[in-house]
């Protein structure tokens, strides 16, 4: 359940009074690999199942849906496991939401772009997209927003192909759970994500640029800003960086 409906009091210059009103739900998901608790995400209900590979995607801890044997989702339990293929080794306490994790927890500067890149290599060379499919993508992305029509509160992320077709689009209370949720399901649907473009309905940060590495996308553009560091990495990682790509212009930072 993306959404719920509960009584709430508007008001308006004529006054005030009480009516129904649909709210984004948020909830913790407790992620089990191999029957280890790694990590507890806060996020909006559905596609639990991708948003869980994503996530071991963008944290360094599988690169191929062949590592995976399963993945079983207990929505009832806000609970999703996942069972690696025999022979994949993992490092259980290295995983940990402050691995990479961008604002939130404080980390930042160039000790840090220094810590993504000792993993990450950069990307190169870039696809060439063009500026009117771009300018094109916003309105596209979001057409596909359903939940954010109903509840005005959730963030959305898509995938695009190089010629501006909308292939994978999902929602959540968090970007970057929204990028999770795309990119899990890339790599569950065997779709190639080194050729198109990211799009974020919001800002971009260090965060979501980390994450776009970690798949190859090689393209992020975002409604909103960057932020510093999420430019000082584009720029480092070979990425191309758009911002503020609404009202038929754009800024390209990277």
């Amino acid at each position: 359940m993306q959404s719920t409906t509960l009584r709430v009091t508007r008001h308006n210059p004529d006054g005030c009074f009480e009516t129904d009103d649909s709210i984004a739900v948020e909830e913790a998901l407790e992620l089990r690999l191999d029957g280890h608790p790694v990590a507890v995400l806060m996020r909006t209900p559905g596609d639990d199942k991708a948003l869980a590979a994503g996530f071991l995607v963008t944290e360094g801890i599988i690169a191929s849906p062949h590592q995976l044997r399963k993945i079983e989702t207990r929505p009832d339990e806000n609970r999703v496991l996942v069972f690696l293929n025999d022979g994949v080794e993992v490092e259980i306490g290295k995983l940990t939401r402050h691995l990479y994790t961008g604002s939130s927890c404080g980390l930042c500067g160039k000790a840090t772009l220094d810590a993504v890149f000792q993993n990450l290599t950069p990307i190169t060379p870039q696809p060439m997209i063009a500026d009117t499919i771009l300018l094109e993508s916003p309105q596209k992305l979001r057409s596909a927003q359903k939940t954010f029509d109903r509840t005005g509160g959730l963030h959305a992320a898509g995938w695009f192909s190089p010629d501006g077709n909308l292939i994978v689009s999902k929602e959540d209370v968090g970007r970057h759970n929204a990028v999770d949720k795309v990119i899990g399901t890339a790599l569950l649907d065997d779709i190639d994500l080194t050729k198109g473009f990211l799009l974020v309905s919001g800002r971009v940060s260090f965060e979501v640029m980390q994450k776009a590495l970690a798949a190859r996308i090689p393209l992020v553009a975002a409604i909103s800003a960057p932020s510093s560091l999420a430019i000082d990495f584009a720029r480092r990682s070979g990425q191309t960086l758009v911002g503020f790509l609404r009202d038929q212009t754009f800024n390209r930072y990277a």
